[in-house]
């Protein structure tokens, strides 16, 4: 079910990590997405991502932090992050654990190598302008399937 927006999350985020890009943050919130549809099986937020050059991007974040290279709480200080169920505070927790110590570039480079962002990309010229949306089911496939893999290997050692 979902109660919280992007927004919610995005501030969320900001209250855990403090001040970040608004590159970082995209690719953050683009995780937290992916990570859910996988980890809670189903949308903690139903905003879309698109397959900009620089990796997936929310264009409703986007337009909301449009012009800063930074962004704090202060920018999103009309969300409510009390919105997020518990089970999806914990995705969001788990993947803040994870991503959350790398770079934006590193991120956007990492986004780059999966088949999600790729295959949305598809036909889009290397830097050109591309509004193609990552499917909720492209990152739901892709994600499991890393997770699906992970936990095999856990089993194993």
């Amino acid at each position: 079910m979902i109660t919280s927006s992007i927004f919610d999350i995005a501030l969320y985020i900001l209250k855990s990590q403090g001040e970040i890009t608004a590159m970082k943050l995209q690719k953050l919130t683009f995780y937290v997405k992916a990570w859910g549809l996988v980890w809670d099986e189903e949308e903690i937020f139903p905003e879309e991502f698109q397959a900009w050059a620089n990796g997936a991007v929310s264009r409703d974040l986007y337009n909301k932090h449009r012009g800063l290279f930074k962004v704090n709480e202060k920018l999103f200080s009309d969300a409510n992050p009390s919105k997020i169920l518990d089970n999806h505070r914990e995705t969001i927790d788990a993947v803040l654990k994870f991503y959350g110590v790398y770079t934006a570039q590193q991120l956007s480079d990492i986004n780059h190598q999966e088949p999600p962002w790729q295959e949305a990309r598809d036909g889009c010229p290397v830097y050109a302008r591309c509004e193609n949306v990552i499917t909720s089911a492209s990152m739901a496939e892709y994600y499991s399937g890393i997770w699906y893999d992970t936990k095999k290997e856990q089993e194993r050692t």
